[in-house]
């Protein structure tokens, strides 16, 4: 039985609700799990919701169907396959701790997208992507040759079909040109001591202020450098006790997790823009669950 999912979001009125699920109801569909969202603020109302086609319908025809219900609440809603993953690039330098982390979850199928190739600016990992079956793409960049470098980039993006770029510790500026091609479809990773610790060693700063937490953040990227939307954010404490590296160390383990959870949330449809903030509905059940162990 094919499993979908359905977003939407529209101005906020009474009524939503009850015609979203009249028509799945109408439709041989069987809701699995629903979340929604309304802000007062904006006026904005935002959903989800996981469904099975209990009598075969396709996608086509359900988003045909569904255009009447759209039109009289304004809705911008799209229909998703939640079977089919999504094509991603990953873009990394030369810290390589964000990057294994992801091959390895989505070599167990804990992360549902398909990577179609790695881009970077050095050759440190091509070894072990091209051991994945990945296509590795080495493009050097400098103050020189980032218009052709970045033209190159996104050819490849292209070419690929790519849905999502992951900065995955990418210590690269992207162009404002390339950050509004690709609106909402590119994720970054940074520690979380901004605007406080900027520049090289953060870490080590953070370590001689005598911090007591690090943490991470993963966001939307827009040409305001790391202000985009955020997605995702965690922290862990550290003490008196321990040193710079291990601040580093203990970084490092919270950027992987905080940058994997991200994804996850992006390629199940529950993040939702909502102007400078986003709205990121839980995960439905099952959906974390790996297709095989180790």
């Amino acid at each position: 039985m094919s499993r979908f999912a359905l977003t939407v979001t529209c101005p906020s009125t009474r009524g939503i609700i009850a015609a979203i699920a009249n028509y799945m109801a109408d439709s041989g569909c069987n809701i699995t799990d629903s979340s929604q969202y309304d802000d007062l603020e904006t006026g904005q109302f935002f959903m989800r919701v996981s469904f099975t086609s209990q009598q075969g319908k396709s996608l086509d025809e359900l988003k045909a169907g569904f255009g009447e219900t759209a039109k009289k609440f304004s809705m911008n809603f799209d229909f998703h396959d939640e079977s089919r993953k999504m094509k991603v690039i990953i873009m990394v330098s030369r810290f390589g701790h964000c990057l294994n982390d992801l091959l390895y979850r989505w070599r167990i199928g804990a992360l549902p997208i398909d990577i179609v190739a790695v881009i970077s600016n050095h050759m440190d990992y091509q070894k072990v992507v091209v051991n994945h079956d990945i296509p590795y793409y080495c493009v050097k960049v400098t103050k020189e040759n980032k218009p052709q470098a970045e033209a190159e980039q996104m050819r490849i993006v292209r070419d690929s079909g790519a849905e999502l770029i992951v900065l995955a510790r990418y210590m690269q500026v992207l162009s404002d040109q390339m950050c509004k091609e690709m609106s909402g479809r590119i994720i970054n990773i940074h520690h979380s001591f901004l605007p406080s610790f900027k520049g090289a060693n953060p870490y080590k700063q953070a370590f001689e202020k005598g911090v007591k937490l690090i943490g991470a953040t993963s966001h939307y990227v827009t040409a305001d450098l790391d202000e985009g939307p955020i997605i995702e954010q965690d922290i862990i404490r550290v003490s008196h006790a321990q040193s710079n590296e291990d601040y580093v160390s203990l970084g490092r383990d919270v950027e992987a997790a905080v940058l994997s959870r991200a994804i996850h949330a992006h390629v199940h449809r529950r993040v939702f823009l909502n102007g400078n903030k986003t709205v990121v509905f839980p995960a439905s059940p099952g959906s974390y669950a790996s297709e095989r162990m180790g």
